[in-house]
């Protein structure tokens, strides 16, 4: 039953991803948004900020990102469709044109949080990103992972990943109406907030946003017939979502986005 659960809630993924990806520079470039990605202004809002972000980019240094996240991170057979690939295009698309930007992809598939945790150290020491967008929780409440526990672990990786000087943002569980009844997601939830507050870091709530857009039929998220096509628009809507989030978390003025 959990193995039929997981393959539910990872609604955006099929095949594993190689461990360790770049997402592709010859991605296609970023058309204007469309509308199914229009989003309340508070779900892409943070009072925590990006200095070290902000920092590279006035200094005119290259923006190293590296997301560390499960399978439902990845389009298989789509790479330069996933979420990591269009976030790096759109910032390419808003940043100065003089901006470099790289955005590489880390998958720990079927990983607690404590489990992938365990590896950041010598990732951090190997990858040297400016930030790192931390994708967890969804193993964890599948797994039914002590909500305590499971916040300790956040809280450890959230520390190794500062301590190697870069900034952090984490993403919660992807929404899915068909799973949301079977598991119990909201211990999870409310920790990451927690450890994100304590750490004064930004959440990306990657799980009101999606049911956001259930909720408003921009997507259905409930039909048992996802298709690659609903994969995509998520995953673009996502990298949209994700790129502005960064833009505005790092307080990034005029100066440093194109006209």
């Amino acid at each position: 039953m959990k193995a039929k659960v997981l393959l539910s809630l990872i609604l955006l993924c099929g095949g594993l991803a190689a461990p360790s990806a770049r997402a592709e520079d010859a991605a296609p470039p970023a058309p204007a948004a469309p509308a199914a990605c229009e989003l309340p202004s508070y779900l892409l809002t943070s009072e925590s900020q990006l200095p070290k972000v902000a920092d590279a980019i006035k200094a005119g240094k290259p923006l190293e990102i590296l997301v560390i996240g499960s399978r439902s991170t990845t389009i298989p057979a789509s790479e330069d469709a996933s979420y990591p690939a269009r976030m790096q295009v759109i910032l390419k698309d808003k940043l100065s044109p003089s901006e470099v930007v790289h955005v590489s992809v880390e998958i720990q598939s079927k990983k607690t949080a404590e489990e992938a945790a365990a590896s950041f150290v010598k990732l951090m020491e190997a990858k040297r990103p400016t930030l790192v967008i931390w994708q967890t929780g969804t193993v964890d409440a599948i797994r039914a992972i002590d909500p305590d526990d499971f916040r300790g672990a956040v809280t450890g990786g959230v520390s190794a990943l500062q301590n190697a000087g870069a900034d952090v943002v984490l993403m919660n569980l992807q929404y899915s109406p068909r799973t949301e009844t079977m598991i119990s997601v909201p211990p999870y939830l409310d920790n990451m907030r927690v450890v994100a507050q304590e750490h004064d870091i930004p959440l990306f709530d990657r799980f009101a946003i999606m049911r956001q857009w259930n909720d408003q039929g921009q997507f259905d998220l409930f039909s048992p017939s996802r298709g690659p096509e609903l994969a995509k628009q998520v995953h673009d809507c996502l990298g949209r979502a994700l790129a502005q989030f960064v833009i505005d978390a790092a307080h990034l003025g005029p100066a440093q986005q194109q006209n």
